[in-house]
């Protein structure tokens, strides 16, 4: 990256980190966004601040070449019109070139949900006589009737935790805070952890978290959690891809199979826009088309 470039990369790294309030996970994309396309305009010797629609464009073709999905390549733009949002903000440019730059058209895929029997088959392959089994059967319940995130588990503190009143402290993305209701039954998995968490001489800068590794004594990590709860649906004999987010998909479904209002799982699930939980209006008319066929009974023989 020439001087130049790199002085406007870390003016826009300051930026994101101290006034846009985004999640560490978001901030690294849109940096890994910004050097590739920088990138791309050095190796064709093409002017970062020349940027101009149609150069864009000849930048997204370029993303096509190297196979990258469709969804891949939305993502990849996000970082790029984040810069030049920056750069127009801060006076470098006039005008905002990827404005009008349109993402490729992506086709609705609707998430995996399980059944609460399949849920209690995956937490019914958990070992309980080891301390890690108390834990990862406590973090899928957690997953389950809260219905967060990977990472929002993953940074889930002590102090967070209000069980007597029956609720907890999420930081979700951009560090926002939720209140979400906890079921008495995670409460009761989160007592049972506990009694195994006090064993373990957890590392200083971690002690308020609440999910540790048993043998780092630091907080789990994202990928940890995945591969364990990839072990268990397999081990379930579960046909379906299965990771930490199938819970939370699972929690909103049933939440609007069982009559929960829309904007009641989104503030839930801490979704910014309405749209984004509108997803769960397709599960759920999906659903109800799956009831209709078994048992109405002028389907019963189909």
């Amino acid at each position: 990256m020439t001087s130049d470039n790199q002085a406007l990369f870390e003016r826009y790294r300051q930026y994101i980190l101290l006034e846009q309030g985004l999640s560490a996970n978001t901030r690294e994309a849109y940096e890994r966004d910004v050097e590739r396309f920088v990138g791309w305009c050095e190796e064709t010797g093409q002017e970062v601040l020349a940027t101009d629609l149609p150069m864009l464009h000849r930048y997204t073709e370029a993303l096509y070449g190297t196979d990258a999905a469709a969804s891949s390549i939305a993502r990849m733009l996000c970082g790029v019109r984040s810069f030049f949002r920056f750069l127009q903000l801060d006076g470098v440019i006039v005008q905002d070139p990827s404005e009008l730059l349109e993402s490729p058209r992506l086709p609705r895929h609707l998430p995996t949900v399980l059944t609460v029997e399949e849920i209690d088959r995956i937490k019914g392959a958990i070992d309980l006589e080891k301390p890690e089994g108390q834990r990862d059967h406590c973090i899928i319940e957690v997953l389950y009737s809260c219905g967060l995130r990977v990472s929002e588990v993953c940074s889930l503190r002590l102090s967070d935790l209000f069980l007597s009143e029956g609720f907890i402290r999420v930081i979700g993305k951009g560090n926002k805070q939720r209140i979400v209701p906890i079921s008495p039954p995670a409460i009761e998995e989160i007592g049972w952890w506990m009694d195994v968490r006090r064993e373990i001489n957890v590392v200083a800068e971690d002690e308020d978290i609440l999910f540790v590794s048993l043998t780092r004594r630091k907080r789990l990590t994202r990928m940890a959690i995945f591969h364990n709860i990839r072990v268990y649906a397999e081990r379930a004999e579960i046909g379906k891809e299965v990771s930490p987010h199938t819970f939370r998909h699972s929690f909103a479904t049933h939440l609007l199979e069982g009559g929960a209002s829309l904007r009641a799982i989104q503030a839930m699930l801490g979704h910014e826009k309405i749209s984004t939980t509108e997803i769960y209006t397709h599960l759920d008319r999906r659903f109800l088309r799956e009831q209709v066929l078994t048992y109405f009974p002028r389907n019963r023989h189909l």
